[in-house]
């Protein structure tokens, strides 16, 4: 079951929910398109909020709920922000980007918010919950979403199954939910629109969406006009996914101001299974029309030139053409709720009220203004630029203070970009790597999983490619050689804010441990040593962990030493004083953990050149094994590697301290 915009009308619409289902159901679920909640009323006036939130109104089914075309109050950001989703027994806020599967199966994507072209195309960030609108960014995060399975709210990677899992092979969705019409969605249609100016006020960029999600049912409500109208267009198939059938419905409101003329439809009941491939394939629909996204013509009459304002009509003559609303404005037939204009969302409205008694920002903690009305909203950081949200790294430098493209760190290279000088290298400070680039992280389709020997619920250990020991001469199976990597993108452990440091800490920890054990049942001591440079492109934390028989234990530390002395590497005298230098990213290291648990640190200096491969370096040249000093002429083949990480994996089965 579908249902519009309740508007408020929390506890009504539960009521006709309940009466639908029982007269025709029994439904699975109900998915509420559109406004659920209304415009934002003052703190203390809203019983019925207050109600919900406290679990005193009940959901006669699981409902999935979204935003609207209204900013959401602040205490369901909060709770969402809390639970995950969960605002009340079974009934769920879907992200504004977000997709889950149903417990039947069922994909359900919902993309929240109104579309607006000047804030669509230049906000920095996707807005969030008090934002009405979405950006490009919202649309980005919502197609890389489709291609992730719903995550358990109780997330471990107990398993490589469970990690790749985690990961869906199709983009396709099964139900999507939006506020907004997709631009294309009336081409081909013989069913004539509730009201020609819907045509005026589609979002081009959902087009996008569709075509790579193909939705089986698109529900929308009611396409952005007011009030919101009933429209069902006829299906249409995507002959590319043998035959696979897309249905379009805008539903009107249920709650909300009554409209003259005909009360317009706002619950759609309807019947869908899980696509399977053992699925039998639906037959095309008698009134199917061409695909409105596939076969859209040249010149698409929805949208009009910029500067057709007053073309000559070679029929009608000199006919003046309706102008297109300007960027921030409403859409013909807005009206502002709170002071009934015309002229602006209710978001801007100038009639605001002020915060009630004892209210306190919850950015600044000050009294005086609403959230949305914070003046730090717009704080500056520690370098002329935007301050960065809570919670956010540079991966440069490791600062909170300031994003990476202000970053002076970022940018200290020389102008030009290319190695080689010249032309046509890129401008500004390098686009930080990401997690589906990043060789270490998990979401990467590029990782060689098939090297990866335990999976705890902070870290995981895997095989490096060409490993330090060569594994067909080497003491421990599988060779030892392995690297402890924290699951979370980090650039070092030295940028790990300190709320979600201690867990990670704690299970590297717990590895080392666990490795030093199996190490020793070999008559191997390991050696560890991680590399905390920041870069401008930022990385990934990782430990490298290498055994060494137990006779040169005792002449690491001062091969370590003369190594560093040929090039200019010291240690600090006070290795705990070095690293708690670094934290918050305040400067780059290298660090060693000796066999007998004495660590050794190296504070990089700025301008001073430090090879990533000075670990490697140094312990080819203890094992006197020079020519495993390059990794890539280390390297084995794929199958060759998941031999040795199965040996590796069975020695390590009774140290392993995730299982």
């Amino acid at each position: 079951l579908t249902v519009g915009s309740a508007v408020g009308s929390i506890k009504d619409i539960f009521a006709k929910i309940k009466t639908i289902d029982a007269k025709h159901g029994k439904f699975d679920f109900a998915v509420c398109a559109g406004d659920f909640f209304g415009p934002m009323k003052e703190e203390g006036h809203d019983d019925e909020l207050s109600h919900f939130l406290g679990g005193n109104i009940e959901a006669p089914l699981r409902c999935y709920i979204m935003q609207g075309d209204q900013p959401l109050p602040e205490r369901v950001i909060e709770k969402f922000a809390k639970t995950g989703g969960e605002l009340c027994k079974d009934v769920i806020l879907l992200n504004k980007s977000g997709i889950i599967t149903t417990a039947h199966g069922l994909r359900i994507a919902c993309l929240g918010g109104v579309y607006d072209q000047s804030i669509h195309f230049t906000a920095e960030t996707a807005p969030g919950f008090t934002s009405p609108y979405f950006s490009s960014q919202t649309i980005d995060r919502f197609l890389s979403n489709t291609l992730t399975k719903a995550t358990p709210q109780n997330q471990n990677y107990q398993s490589l199954a469970a990690i790749r899992d985690t990961a869906s092979s199709s983009q396709l969705i099964d139900i999507l939910i939006s506020n907004i019409w997709p631009s294309s969605i009336p081409q081909f249609s013989a069913a004539p629109l509730p009201d020609v100016d819907l045509a005026s006020i589609t979002a081009p960029p959902l087009d996008e969406v569709i075509k790579r999600t193909k939705p089986r049912y698109h529900f929308s409500a009611g396409g952005g006009g007011q009030p919101p109208m009933f429209w069902e267009r006829e299906p249409y198939m995507w002959d590319d996914e043998e035959g696979r059938v897309s249905r379009f419905v805008s539903l009107g409101a249920f709650g909300g101001e009554p409209s003259a003329g005909k009360k317009q439809r706002w619950f759609y009941a309807f019947s869908i299974a899980p696509m399977t491939p053992s699925a039998v394939p639906v037959p095309r629909p008698g009134n199917a029309t061409k695909n409105p996204f596939t076969n859209a013509p040249a010149a698409r009459p929805l949208k009009r030139p910029i500067a057709e304002s007053e073309g000559e009509n070679f029929r009608w003559g000199n006919v003046p053409q309706p102008r297109k609303r300007e960027p921030g404005k409403p859409p013909p037939g807005y009206k502002c709720r709170r002071c009934e204009a015309t002229d602006h969302f209710i978001n801007d409205c100038p009639e605001r009220t002020k915060p009630p008694d004892g209210f306190i920002c919850k950015i600044c903690h000050n009294p005086g203004h609403l959230v949305r009305d914070c003046p730090t909203r717009d704080a500056v950081g520690d370098t002329g630029g935007k301050k960065p949200r809570e919670g956010y790294v540079c991966r440069a430098c490791g600062s909170d203070a300031h994003l990476i493209d202000d970053c002076p760190s970022s940018s200290q290279r020389p102008v030009g970009g290319d190695r080689g000088g010249g032309r046509g290298g890129r401008r500004g400070p390098p686009k930080e790597i990401s997690t589906d680039e990043c060789w270490f992280c998990l979401s990467n389709p590029n990782l060689a999983k098939h090297l990866i020997v335990a999976i705890g619920g902070e870290c995981y250990v895997t095989l490096p490619k060409g490993q330090i020991t060569p594994p067909d001469a080497a003491a421990v199976p599988g060779g030892g050689h392995v690297l402890i990597i924290p699951i979370s993108h980090h650039p070092t452990f030295s940028t790990i804010p300190s709320d979600l440091a201690p867990p990670i800490i704690e299970e590297t920890n717990k590895y080392k441990s666990a490795l030093h054990a199996l190490y020793a049942k070999y008559g191997c001591a390991p050696v560890f040593f991680e590399v905390g440079r920041l870069g401008a492109r930022g990385g990934h934390a990782h430990v490298q962990a290498v055994p060494i028989p137990m006779k040169l234990q005792a002449k690491v530390e001062s091969t370590f030493i003369n190594e560093g002395r040929m090039q200019n590497i010291d240690f600090e005298a006070d290795p705990d004083a070095a690293l708690e230098s670094c934290q918050g990213g305040s400067g780059s290291y290298f660090r060693v953990d000796l066999p007998d648990g004495k660590k050794m640190v190296h504070l990089m200096k700025d301008g001073v050149p430090f090879s990533i491969q000075f670990g490697r370096q140094v312990l080819v040249s203890l094992l006197n094994t020079p020519e495993r000093f390059d990794w890539k002429a280390c390297m084995l083949s794929d199958d060759e590697d998941a031999a040795e990480a199965q040996a590796f994996k069975a020695a390590f089965l009774a140290f392993d301290p995730s299982l």
